[in-house]
């Protein structure tokens, strides 16, 4: 055992709509649910998530780039109207 005591690392994941790494308490978890993005702000959802930034603009970057289909390995196209709705409620 080293001497050297280690600060808990932040754990991070990469935004699907702009693709830069963030804090994962900064980003919005969404999980897949019979074909709805749904958001899963406390991070309790089962399944494979993925992870975006509570902004439009990364939301529609997603979206344009079909994102959603590769992080959940489904053809898609899912519904991503809550989603939306959630994030306007978020961004000033």
């Amino acid at each position: 055992m080293s001497g050297r005591t280690h600060a808990r690392a932040c754990p991070e994941r990469t935004c699907v709509g702009c693709r830069e790494r963030a804090a994962k308490s900064d980003l919005l978890r969404i999980v897949v649910i019979e074909g709805e993005c749904v958001p899963d702000p406390r991070g309790t959802l089962p399944g494979r998530g993925a992870y975006v930034h509570p902004a439009l603009v990364c939301l529609d970057l997603a979206v344009r780039r079909r994102a959603f289909q590769r992080a959940f390995k489904a053809p898609g196209p899912f519904d991503t109207e809550a989603l939306r709705h959630r994030v306007e409620q978020v961004t000033p």
